[in-house]
């Protein structure tokens, strides 16, 4: 059963502030507005108030009204807005009147959004759009998020849809009137040819290598090592505080310690590991354990030795297995006697080692040498790894999931369409499972199972 219940909530920052927008949308919405401002001002327009307790006439406020009757709002039913004084007592004072009215009940999170969606106001994608928008932290993930709100891949999702739907209607009408005079006998044919350049467009979209999910978690730079390296000096440098506790003990840090930057306008997060080593005890062994596993799993690894110490870089201890580029970062030259050579490179197996290695820097995580330009480095890793993302379509792992059955769905009534003697009763099938397919994307057909999980982590009053 649909709720037809009226919901409100704070819509704006926590108090105190200087101004506080309580939403109130549904069927009681006008009632509630006409009992606290003893009016209904012009749609759309803002008007003063005095707003008062219901049960005693007291004035809690004086405030802005304004009043978006359905479907012309943005849930789609009607909406009423009060834009009060952000202090704690105006606010408490407002929602416990709301809440004393019948009908009406404090909002769930994400129970505007959701009933936008439900009224059409809003597709899944739009709906995941701004929630991205919400969190955003860096002005590239604002664009992205923005984008994706406007329709980025919900739109063309949807035309992709009505394509196969028309392809679909061919098939099932040859299956339905074949017996029909005015029917052609050939329809797989053009219908085909729409769902092969249906299949082409839609891998064109998911061959951008996970850019758009990039953009929105964040590229991971993962700073590794062997045992008082100093990475945690170093850590702390790029994070430009103390989020790290740095000790001159081996095994000081135990678990991975992360923090988030932005450089350049786009997401990093820098994280601290373990010292990678051979383990003395339990604790210290999980500790290297997820080391090994976070570095892995990087984007960029960040293998800090000490520049000082003999045999920095052993040949028998290289930095963890991994696809993604790793950057030798050699620490503490501020340790080094004046015209020492630096220790990595002494030999012949050192300089094997250092080969492994896309770049090599010299710094000081002490006293600031050479950071200026390892810094410079990793803005223009970021930047390259991320020029192309916001163009990318495919944001979340849903959507790519979404479209990856669809291709495949595409492919098997190509492959039906190209046979001998195509069955239209298989290709008309899977066509059908494409059009079901690229409807949960937007949440055209049935998506109960995802609604919770994408409302979920909204705000109350949103």
């Amino acid at each position: 059963m649909v709720d037809r219940s009226t919901i409100f909530a704070l819509s704006s920052g926590r108090p105190p502030a200087a101004i506080a927008v309580v939403r109130i949308s549904g069927p009681q919405a006008r009632l509630a507005l006409e009992r606290l401002a003893g009016r209904v001002p012009q749609p759309r327009q803002a008007a003063l108030v005095r707003v008062r307790e219901p049960a005693g006439g007291e004035v809690i406020d004086e405030a802005l009204a304004l009043w978006f009757p359905a479907p012309a709002s943005e849930t789609g039913e009607d909406v009423a807005e009060l834009q009060l004084h952000g202090g704690h007592a105006v606010i408490a004072g407002v929602l416990n009147a709301l809440s004393g009215i019948e009908g009406c009940r404090m909002a769930e999170p994400g129970e505007f959004t959701r009933r936008a969606f439900e009224n059409g106001k809003l597709d899944l994608t739009a709906v995941e759009g701004l929630g991205d928008l919400i969190a955003a932290e860096t002005a590239a993930q604002r664009r992205q998020a923005f984008r994706q709100l406007k329709g980025l891949i919900g739109d063309r999702a949807e035309r992709w849809r009505q394509a196969l739907i028309e392809a679909l209607a061919l098939v099932e009408a040859r299956i339905d009137f074949s017996d029909e005079a005015d029917v052609p006998e050939d329809l797989i044919a053009p219908a085909a040819q729409v769902a092969r350049r249906l299949r082409d467009e839609i891998a064109t979209a998911l061959a951008d290598g996970g850019r758009g999910e990039r953009l929105r978690e964040g590229l991971v730079v993962a700073i590794a090592g062997p045992p008082n390296a100093g990475k945690s000096t170093l850590f702390n440098r790029l994070a430009r505080r103390d989020a790290a506790i740095v000790s001159p003990f081996a095994g000081t840090t135990r678990d991975v310690i992360e923090v988030h930057l932005e450089l350049d306008g786009y997401p990093v997060t820098i994280l601290d590991t373990a010292g990678i080593r051979e383990a003395v005890e339990p604790v210290e062994e999980e500790g290297v354990r997820r080391a090994r596993a976070r570095a892995a799993a990087a984007d960029l690894v960040l293998w800090v030795i000490d520049a000082s110490a003999s045999g920095a870089v052993p040949a028998e201890q290289p930095a963890p297995k991994s696809d993604s580029p790793r950057w030798l970062v050699q620490n503490k030259i501020d340790l080094l006697s004046e015209g020492a050579s630096l220790g990595a490179f002494a030999g012949s197996s050192h300089q094997a080692a250092i080969n492994e290695y896309q770049f090599v820097f010299s710094v000081s995580a002490q006293s600031g040498e050479g950071l200026e330009a390892l810094c410079r480095a990793l803005t223009e890793f970021v930047e390259q790894n991320f020029s192309a993302s916001e163009s990318a379509v495919v944001t979340r792992a849903r959507h790519r999931q979404a479209l990856e059955e669809t291709v495949a769905a595409l492919n098997r009534a190509l492959v039906e369409a190209a046979s001998e003697s195509p069955r239209e009763e298989l290709l008309a099938e899977e066509l059908r499972h494409a059009t079901i397919t690229l409807g949960r994307l937007t949440g055209r057909v049935d998506v109960e199972d995802v609604l919770d999980k994408i409302f979920r982590d909204f705000c109350i009053g949103k």
